[in-house]
Parts: C-alpha cells; sequence; structure tokens
C-alpha cells in the first residue's frame, strides 16, 4: 500500500487538442504495444531488459530532447512521460527508426506514475524540462513544481540522484528555486542558474522562447545523501 498521501489534482499536464498525422497515428497503433509501459507495471526498471541507470522526463512534448539523449546517453535507460498523442506518436517514430531499445514510454500522468510505478530510490535522473509555466497568479497552483511533488521526486531519487530542471520562463525559475528550498533532501549544484548541460539539447520550443527574448535557465540539484 502506498503511504505517500495523494496529492491534490496537481496535474504534469493539460490535455490539448492536437491532430494525429497518419505516420503517428500507425506509431502509436503499431510501436506503443512494444514501447509503451503498462498502468499495472509496479518498478519502471522491470521495463527494460537489461539494468542500466534510469533517467525518468516528465513530459517530453515531441520527443525531440528525449530521443538525441537516449542516443546520445547510450549506457542509460530512459522513460518519457507524456499524455499529449501526437507528440507520443512522433517519438515513437523516432525511436523505431533509430532503434532506440533503451527508451519506454508511460502515457499517463507523472503523479500517477511515481505513485504507482517508482520504487524509492529507483531513480538515477529526473529530467523536466519547460514545464507549462501557468503565468497568470490564479493559475499559480497548477504548476507542476511545488513543494510536494519535489518531495515525491526525492523520495524516488536515489541517494546523490540528479535533479535537472529547465524554463524559458524566468519568475517560473524563481518559484522553482523558492519551492527547492522547502524541500531540504536537494541540494543546488553550484549556482542557482546554470549555463545548459552538454546532455540537453537546444529543442525548437526552446529557440521559440528565445526569439519571444524570454532567458532560458536551467537548475541542477541532487539528493542529499542520508549521512
Amino acid at each position: 500500500m502506498n503511504d505517500q498521501p495523494r496529492l491534490r489534482r496537481i496535474r504534469s499536464f493539460v490535455r490539448r487538442p492536437g491532430r494525429l498525422t497518419p505516420g503517428q497515428k500507425r506509431a502509436l497503433d503499431e510501436l506503443l504495444p512494444r514501447y509503451g509501459i503498462e498502468p499495472d507495471l509496479t518498478d519502471l526498471r522491470t521495463a527494460f531488459e537489461r539494468e542500466a541507470p534510469l533517467v525518468v522526463e516528465i513530459g517530453f512534448g515531441n520527443g525531440q530532447a528525449l530521443a538525441w539523449m537516449a542516443a546520445n546517453e547510450a549506457e542509460k535507460n530512459f522513460v518519457g512521460i507524456e499524455v499529449h498523442e501526437p507528440g507520443v506518436g512522433r517519438l515513437l517514430k523516432s525511436v523505431d527508426e533509430a532503434g532506440l531499445g533503451n527508451v519506454r514510454v508511460a502515457m499517463r500522468d507523472a503523479v500517477e506514475v511515481l505513485d504507482e510505478q517508482v520504487v524509492p530510490a529507483s531513480l538515477d535522473e529526473v529530467r523536466i524540462y519547460f514545464p507549462d509555466p501557468w503565468p497568470k497568479k490564479r493559475h499559480h497552483k497548477r504548476r507542476l513544481i511545488q513543494p510536494p511533488v519535489l518531495e515525491r521526486l526525492a523520495a524516488k531519487l536515489r541517494p546523490g540522484g540528479l535533479l535537472h530542471l529547465a524554463t524559458d520562463w524566468k519568475p517560473y525559475a524563481e518559484w522553482m528555486l523558492e519551492a527547492l528550498e522547502q524541500v531540504p533532501a536537494f541540494e543546488l549544484m553550484g549556482d542557482a542558474f546554470v549555463p545548459r548541460p552538454a546532455w540537453r539539447p537546444q529543442t525548437h520550443f526552446e529557440q521559440r522562447g528565445q526569439k519571444k527574448g524570454h532567458e532560458i535557465v536551467d537548475i541542477l540539484c541532487r539528493l542529499r545523501s542520508a549521512d
């Protein structure tokens, strides 16, 4: 039985309509059974045929970054969490065409995945890139990065595990830092805001934000050791 209290309905996503291309629909029909993670799986690590460091990306969008990272970090296993069907279909096509056996996809809310499918101290890294900033104050309660979610991530990461956040909305970056300060299990790595690490590719979404004059912010922190 899960002994963590259920979160008030914080979701890692908002369902938005999106038209599937024929190729994306075919990928969902034919490839999701191969790469998808069933909701009744209780340990994400068992979705792979090998033991390797496990990286979870929450909200991978169109999958561009996830496919690139999986190809360039072949020694790691990756689980992408996303509910937007066109994005999942595009990722599945990329993964299959590149023959990436180190990628699996969970098409459900990330909070549910954390609660029901991740055992404590089993994740090596969590990467959350450009989550919805919900810029209006009355919508801040919908933001994914909040202390209750961070507490859950702390419980699922191994000691020394990495949490990597990125956003193109500076006020949200400051909100993230404030939330992290409320979760002592995490410690920042270096400065509050760091240059984009080599393992995170620059995405189309990021470039679009830069064209709008938005500052891109990366935050790196580790889970403190128990001692």
